[in-house]
Formats: C-alpha cells, structure tokens, sequence
C-alpha cells in the first residue's frame, strides 16, 4: 500500500512541476530522499528503475499536452485551411529545430549528469539562481514581438531550444529555462509556455526511451508491481498535468511569473538549510 501511495504522490509532483517553472526532476529527486520507494529487493537494480521511472511517468505529461492541443498541433485537421495547415507544419518543424540542442547534449551527457548532478545541493542552487532570473526578468519592462507561432523564426526557436539544454541540470526547470528564454528573446508569455509545451514532447519522449533503454542494459527485468507502478504514476501525472496546464495558462494571463521566482528561491533555501544543519 504504501508504495501505491508514494506512486500517486510522485505523478501529483510531475503532473503538477513539470509545466509550472519550478523543476519537476528537482522535486521528484528531493521526494525520492524523503520517501526512498522500494520496488526491487535488490538497491542497484531498484535505483536504476527509480531513474527511469522518474522520467518515463512524464510520458503522462506528454499526452496532456497532445489532448489539450491535439487541433493546434495537428497539421492534417478538416476543420484548418490551407494557410492554417502550412503554418502547423511549419510549427511543427520550428519544435524539430529547438529540440535539437537538448537531444545532442542530453545523449553526450546523461551519464555525467546521472553520476555527479542529482544531489540536493546542486538542485537548491539552481532553484534559486532561475528563481532570481524570473525576478530580475520580471521588473524589467519588454515589448514582445513574438505573439503568434506564425511570426517566429527558426532562429528564435533554435535559441529557445538553447536555453532548453540547460534544463538538463536537475534544479534548472525545462520549463523555466525555455520560458525565460524565450521571454528575453522577445516572445509573449503565453507563446513562450506554449512552445515549452511543445518542446516537451520530442524531448521527454526520446528522454523517455533513453531511460528504458539504458534501465534494461544494466539488467532490470520488470516485475508486475513494476509495470504497476509505472502505469498508475503515467497515468496520474497525466491528469494532474491537464489541470496544471490549465491553470498555468489562465494564471499567466492576468500575472507574471514572480510568484515561481519567490517559490523556487524559499524552497532552494529551506533545502540548503536542512543540509547544513
């Protein structure tokens, strides 16, 4: 019973941290030392899929984004015209080209990152150095210029995709950084999550296969409350990540993002605290 609950309590923390800015790997790791869940007798091999399933339930996540935007994504809808359908084709290939930092460096440097990047220290210094940016970015007056997907470039989107590499950190926020970055390159706040929407599918599914894969070379044979776990975290984060979705996107219509920065930066602090003492 209780690994069911912790199963439920991490797809709530992915569901809900994956699209907010405030990093879901950081919050799933910090619930990882808190809760320890135990799928495998043996510690090795239990860590390894904990490894995966932390990145495979954002699989959840994904078909979110595919339901609430299945007509904004799909290129081939009878209810788009011609003009309607070449600009989804050409956004489609905007996300192909963000994608591509990340998917380099995510392949060159899972390792190094798995090996020397998941502790708690790191995760608390990037919550509060991203928590500082949404501040100092949010006090300074812009004017956006990107406001529709049809006005943004390939560049602007490769530049985007830039600032997603830099969520390979765990702490950082793949969503935070994209969305930071795409507001200082000069896209509207609502364009800015939206494209972090879309980047997340390409990405969290290759991540995704990466993980299974590398889970089954180091000699993980699934178990039925494995494949169990697996499916009712998946399932769980990709409710919570609907209401997440939605709410971010009516937040963000009224407001703007200070209130993540003042998250990130008191929970990176109380973390720091609970090290050192």
């Amino acid at each position: 019973m209780m690994t069911w609950l912790q199963t439920i309590i991490y797809g709530i923390i992915q569901g809900i941290t994956e699209w907010l800015p405030i990093s879901s790997t950081g919050h799933l790791l910090l619930a990882d030392e808190l809760m320890q869940m135990q799928v495998f007798e043996n510690p090795v091999l239990n860590q390894e899929f904990l490894n995966m399933f932390f990145v495979v339930i954002q699989f959840g996540s994904i078909l979110a984004v595919c339901l609430l935007y299945f007509h904004k994504l799909n290129p081939f809808s009878p209810k788009k015209n011609k003009t309607e359908k070449k600009d989804t084709l050409a956004l489609w290939g905007k996300v192909i080209v963000g994608c591509i930092p990340a998917g380099i460096a995510g392949i060159l440097l899972d390792d190094v990152i798995d090996a020397y990047l998941h502790g708690p220290v790191v995760i608390a210094i990037m919550l509060i150095v991203y928590g500082v940016l949404f501040l100092v970015i949010e006090n300074q007056k812009r004017n956006a210029k990107v406001t529709s997907f049809a006005v943004m470039s390939f560049k602007t989107a490769l530049l985007i995709g830039c600032c997603q590499m830099l969520a390979l950190i765990p702490g950082t926020s793949r969503s935070g950084a994209t969305i930071l970055g795409a507001v200082l390159i000069g896209c509207s706040r609502e364009i800015a999550a939206e494209f972090s929407f879309f980047l997340a599918v390409p990405v969290m599914a290759g991540a995704s296969l990466l993980k299974v894969l590398k889970m089954f070379k180091a000699g993980v044979v699934m178990n039925a409350l494995g494949w169990g776990v697996l499916g009712l975290g998946t399932l769980v984060s990709f409710v919570v990540s609907v209401l997440a979705i939605r709410f971010l996107m009516s937040y963000i219509r009224k407001n703007d993002f200070k209130v993540f920065g003042v998250y990130r930066i008191v929970l990176g602090l109380i973390i720091l605290a609970v090290m050192l003492f």
